[in-house]
């Protein structure tokens, strides 16, 4: 928010906004580190991208992470919900042993078109929010959404009581949940190493 201009610093937005920011664009490489420790000897990655949301400059930071451990890295762009399987069938096509489903409005809001992609294509998939595993997906990582969504009603209230938009920071999530899917894992036949399981907050058998 503030490399966008819409405030002037977390802590003193100024103006007249306030907001919970999401973060999840950050935690993207989060998420590739733990997709790869899915995927021991893995040496073949792809990343399914919004370009309207990952910036060439967040990608190539991706890049050169998982290069940094020999890990080869191809990004795969979906703009409209049509162009998503596409792009997902030109992943597996080109090699890709996981997929790190980057953090966009377009994949959530499109989330079971997504996990029912992967799952046919036998592709294990890291998610930007712990509910797509859940719902079914491989693996998800990041704040709840329902948390979001709780600090944001607790800054509306605050507002409505008449506080100044302004005066008040810019929240964050504090807590980060990794959901590992062992049935979804145990559908497509992989199987995720035991102490990365025991470090998930949520498993599902």
């Amino acid at each position: 928010m503030v490399d966008e201009g819409l405030v002037l610093s977390l802590s003193h937005p100024g103006g007249n906004t306030t907001s919970v920011s999401l973060i999840a664009f950050e935690l993207d490489g989060k998420r590739q580190d733990l997709l790869l420790e899915a995927l021991p000897g893995g040496r073949r990655l792809a990343a399914l991208a919004d370009p309207h949301v990952s910036t060439p400059q967040h990608l190539q930071v991706l890049t050169d992470a998982a290069r940094v451990r020999s890990v080869e890295l191809s990004v795969f762009s979906a703009r409209t919900p049509e162009e998503i399987v596409p792009a997902m069938n030109d992943a597996k096509r080109s090699g890709a042993e996981g997929l790190n489903v980057l953090a966009t409005p377009l994949f959530f809001f499109n989330r079971r078109l997504v996990i029912e992609r992967a799952a046919a294509l036998r592709l294990p998939a890291m998610y930007q929010w712990p509910e797509m595993a859940e719902e079914g997906g491989f693996a998800g990582y990041g704040p709840r959404i329902t948390e979001w969504h709780r600090q944001l009603a607790r800054l509306l209230a605050k507002v409505l009581r008449g506080a100044k938009p302004g005066d008040l920071p810019v929240e964050q999530p504090t807590k980060f949940e990794l959901v590992i899917n062992l049935q979804t894992a145990k559908a497509i036949e992989h199987e995720i190493p035991a102490g990365l399981v025991l470090r998930a907050d949520k498993v599902i058998e």
